[in-house]
């Protein structure tokens, strides 16, 4: 049944024997399962040996592969668009039928429109239904629908059929109501059916249900040959039951059954995987002694056996026991010998073992080189490895395990032949096995290492080309230690935009590796595309990959290089949210940067989160920024800049502000700005006053000057009353005559100490 397709042509009907032919010999050699490294306290599900091993294609696995491809050709038929002037092949009814109940739900509709299509329900047109239907449902509905119905009364070989499909399926118990109410439909059992039931529980692992398959053979009267045996000490054996076939073996005897050839091998194959070695070696002779001459599989089955317990010197025995019996060995025998000289570390015999196999005409297959070439790769036997790989190229014969060719390219990139190295990736390609990003990613890796840039960048080409890294089929992915020194060279030799198209196609693999992020970022930022920098540490920030220091700065340098500073500080906001600590020199270049733009409330807010990290350099440009606030009449943002570096101990030059903007004719401002230090008590020169003084006399802005004039009284820094007079003569001029009388008294100077008191609290209350 393993050569059964899931689609046929309705014109085939296997006949019954070729499927007794492959429940009776149940053990297919798919590449040589029964190998194992060593026995396990729980032995794995492994194939027995198959007598038919030798022959390389099934004559009906031929057959039916030549029909299946008829049959792919009938149904892509009505889907391709003909010449004109030639004329489809029309669709058979059982084709039909097969696509309508694949592409509609199970319906009273659906049966409705099968039978208005059916004219009659035969034999053939129900048998190919079945045999192409796309699953086991679709098969299992049309079988109890066509008999409920009364359009078809089933007969032996649907019955086998539907067994068969279900079995295939894993739908046992519907297998095993069908196959037990066959009697009452007036159809008789036969062993072949209970085989298949017990092959199908076996292959699921339920050994009770096989057994009870097995027992009730006898109670309903169907006779058990050594084929119902066979099934079932393969069944038994491979869920490591040792002594349960023994008993078996013992009943069956007792039955007057003769074990057959095939019989003993599946016992030894089953007392090996059972680590039963002696039980085997008996088995073994108790099979010659009754006359039961072993052939070629059994001769594989012990030395398979006795290597898997590490025993080359029984293996060999046996090896020369075949030979001398006449009996050919395969390439089975000398695979398994290879296999076992392999793992105990001895190469140099299993390269013999391939020499002999090949002077005796037997060719090697993909097993044997799969078995060979890892153990010269441990070896370091690469010169000999290179040999056999070109061998398999000539021969087209690819190995069966393609993780060989990962060791083969590690191997070579070890022993220093790159050029070996790439060899084995054309190999590859040569024999249509399909290459992954990890073959790319030693090659690319190993090529940097050695500093040959130009063939690695050649590789990631055609890696990137051909997206082999997004292939879903995809095992061996790209390992950071192969991604990472390409991206770093490309993006520091212009080539930034390559190797971030690699990290996006990485990216959609779930890679999200730092440094290659903070590369692409450095690499754009060098080449003076800060925008696609900014899009790659956006991504960085929503996935919470931890960016580098360098890579920011290198960003904001590139924006201030490209004129636009308002980028520059986003990049350095982003900076130090990221929680890295710009130095003062970065503070100083995005501040001038952006006064020099005319950005001076920017650039105050850069000078405000560099005070608030403790930097306390560049306080020339901190005095400008101050400057420029107040002549732009921004002047409580500039107070509160003052207050922020006052709590920093970062005193601005009071006195230098207070003289440019009386200078520059800003009194208010330089009114604001004495008064602020006023009230906070800050250590201002008298002379500062004075300027501000005569500004605000020169503006007529008598009272103000007045409000400053008692200020400074109050901190005694007035010594020549006379030079007041002007701002009396003002003061009355304008009305304000109490503020003139005030002040001339404080100049007379009468009554100092009462004065004084009582000149205090008319000063608040004209205030």
């Amino acid at each position: 049944m393993a050569y059964i397709s899931a689609s046929k042509p309705p014109q085939l009907k296997p006949s019954l024997y070729s499927h007794l032919s492959r429940i009776s010999n149940p053990i297919s050699l798919k590449p040589l399962s029964f190998f194992s490294s060593s026995p396990s306290p729980n032995p794995p599900i492994e194939n027995p040996p198959n007598p038919d091993q030798e022959s390389s294609v099934p004559p009906v696995a031929a057959v039916q592969g030549t029909l299946n491809l008829e049959s792919a050709k009938q149904e892509d038929a009505p889907t391709q668009r003909m010449p004109r002037g030639k004329h489809r092949n029309p669709e058979t009814l059982e084709v039909t039928i097969c696509r309508m109940m694949a592409n509609r739900a199970w319906t009273t509709r659906l049966q409705n429109s099968i039978r208005n299509l059916v004219p009659e329900f035969d034999h053939s047109l129900v048998y190919n239904v079945l045999h192409g239907a796309r699953n086991a449902d679709h098969a299992l509905q049309f079988f109890r629908w066509v008999e409920r119905a009364g359009l078809f009364q089933h007969d032996r070989e649907t019955h086998f059929k539907i067994i068969e499909i279900l079995g295939r399926a894993s739908k046992l118990n519907h297998a095993r109501c069908i196959l037990f109410d066959m009697r009452e439909k007036g159809l008789e059992w036969d062993e072949d059916m209970f085989i298949m039931l017990m092959d199908g529980y076996g292959k699921k692992g339920i050994v009770q249900e096989s057994v009870r398959v097995f027992q009730k053979m006898e109670e309903l009267g169907v006779e058990r040959t050594v084929k119902s045996y066979d099934t079932l000490f393969k069944v038994i054996l491979r869920r490591g039951r040792y002594m349960m076939a023994k008993r078996y073996f013992n009943r069956m005897l007792g039955e007057g059954i003769m074990p057959t050839c095939h019989t003993c091998n599946i016992m030894i194959w089953g007392f090996f995987l059972c680590s039963r070695v002696k039980t085997a070696n008996r088995f073994f002779e108790d099979m010659k002694s009754r006359e039961i001459s072993p052939d070629v599989v059994t001769y594989n089955t012990m030395i398979n056996g006795f290597l898997r317990v590490k025993n080359v010197e029984e293996a060999e025995k046996f090896l020369v026991e075949l030979k001398g019996r006449n009996i050919a060995p395969t390439v089975v025998t000398y695979t398994t010998m290879i296999k076992g000289y392999v793992s105990l570390g001895r190469v140099d015999d299993a390269s013999r073992l391939l020499e002999e196999m090949k002077s005796f005409g037997i060719k090697p297959n993909g097993i044997t080189y799969s078995t060979l070439l890892p153990g010269l790769c441990d070896a370091e036997k690469m010169d000999e490895a290179r040999n056999i790989l070109k061998e398999m190229v000539d021969k087209y014969t690819p190995p069966k395990d393609n993780s060989i060719f990962e060791r083969l390219i590690s191997g070579q990139c070890t022993a220093g032949n790159l050029d070996a190295a790439a060899d084995v990736l054309k190999a590859m390609i040569r024999m249509s096995i399909p290459t992954e990003a990890g073959h790319y990613g030693i090659l690319i890796e190993n090529f940097c290492k050695a500093g040959v840039y130009d063939k690695a960048v050649s590789l990631l080409d055609k890696l990137i080309e051909k997206e082999i890294i997004l292939r879903p089929q995809s095992t061996l992915e790209m390992e950071p230690s192969a991604y990472n020194p390409i991206i770093m060279y490309l993006c520091n030799n212009g080539q930034t935009a390559k190797a971030e198209t690699l990290f996006r196609q990485l990216m959609k693999k779930g890679v999200q590796d730092s440094t290659a992020f903070n590369n692409l970022i450095r690499g754009h930022s060098l080449e003076g595309t800060p925008d696609s920098a900014s899009e790659i540490l956006k991504i960085m920030i929503r996935r919470k990959v931890p960016s580098e220091e360098t890579a920011h700065k290198l960003l904001i340098e590139s924006y201030l290089k490209k004129g636009e500073p308002a980028d520059a500080k986003t990049a350095l906001d982003g900076m130090i949210e990221q929680g890295h600590f710009p130095d003062s020199s970065l503070y100083r270049s995005v501040m001038e940067s952006l006064f020099e733009d005319g950005r001076v409330q920017t650039a105050s807010r850069v000078m405000k989160m560099m005070v608030e990290k403790g930097v306390k350099e560049n306080m020339d440009m901190v005095a400008k920024i101050l400057e420029a606030l107040l002549m732009r009449g921004h002047v409580e943002e500039a107070l509160g800049r003052i207050d922020l570096l006052m709590h920093n101990g970062m005193a601005p030059d009071y006195d230098n502000l207070l003289s440019v903007l009386c200078e520059k004719g800003k009194t208010i401002a330089a009114l604001k700005l004495l008064d602020f230090g006023l009230e906070r008590d800050y250590n201002i020169d008298f002379s500062s006053y004075d300027k501000v003084l005569d500004a605000l006399l020169s503006a007529g802005k008598t009272l103000n000057a007045y409000s400053v004039l008692c200020k400074l009284m109050e901190k005694g820094g007035v010594t020549d009353w006379k030079s007041c007079e002007n701002l009396i003569k003002n003061l009355n001029e304008e009305g304000n005559t109490k503020q003139a009388d005030i002040l001339s008294r404080m100049i007379v100077g009468k009554d100092k100490a009462a004065g004084s008191r009582k000149g205090k609290k008319q000063v608040a209350a004209a205030l």
